[in-house]
């Protein structure tokens, strides 16, 4: 099965495998990726975290493996996959929060996927008040205080809403974080901008809106590409 097959084989499961989907996008800009390997080590953290509850997880990734936030070169698109993370200790909101989802579900500790807009986060799935912003250290949140984190993104420019602390779901997760590297350094290449686009083609459920607009946009890569 090549990367594309496996990743839509991830993607339109009920259950979406995020670790794999994860690492295939992670394989299509690192040809020699093997995926397995790259999922074994992220067993070997679950394994290695000793308190199986969400704060011994946020101390194990983020205070002991010292998993952080890429202040200094944010925009690097090696924050954006999964087993560069995994190897230097950076990344970016959203594969940091993966990162925290994938060792919890390996530990059975219910970690959930917060796509707030303009700062992914993720929350305890056993408590309705306690979310983690895996990029600033994995510090705790209150809603207050995501809220104030939403106004320094954003500034007056968009209000906040309490939905955008909710749940977010597997597949839009994915599509959130390939639409990351559509608007990107790497996607200016006609040829890495063609995958990025065949992947999210492959996600189900997308709009109609959202379709068309990537079929366009992989048009336009192809041609430039060929």
């Amino acid at each position: 099965m090549d990367v594309t097959e496996r990743f839509a084989e991830a993607v339109v499961a009920d259950d979406v495998a995020l670790d794999v989907a994860a690492l295939c996008i992670a394989a299509q800009a690192h040809p020699d990726l093997d995926i397995d390997v790259a999922r074994a080590r992220l067993d070997q953290l679950a394994s290695s975290c000793a308190d199986a509850s969400f704060e011994g997880l946020r101390v194990h990734l983020f205070a002991t493996e010292g998993f952080r936030g890429d202040v200094d070169n944010y925009a690097d698109p090696e924050n954006s996959f999964l087993d560069a993370v995994l190897e230097r200790r950076l990344g970016i909101p959203i594969t940091l929060s993966v990162l925290m989802m994938e060792v919890g579900r390996r530990r059975d500790i219910d970690v959930r996927g917060v796509g707030m807009p303009g700062h992914f986060l993720v929350k305890d799935g056993t408590r309705g008040d306690t979310w983690c912003d895996p990029f600033h250290g994995g510090g705790l949140l209150d809603a207050a205080d995501c809220r104030r984190l939403f106004d320094r993104v954003h500034g007056s420019i968009r209000p906040f809403h309490p939905t955008f602390l909710a749940p977010t779901p597997a597949r839009r997760i994915v599509a959130r974080m390939l639409a990351n590297l559509e608007h990107g350094p790497l996607a200016a290449d006609p040829m890495q901008l063609a995958w990025m686009c065949r992947l999210h083609l492959a996600i189900p459920d997308l709009g109609d809106d959202e379709r068309r607009r990537l079929e366009a946009l992989s048009r336009t890569a192809i041609a430039r590409w060929n």
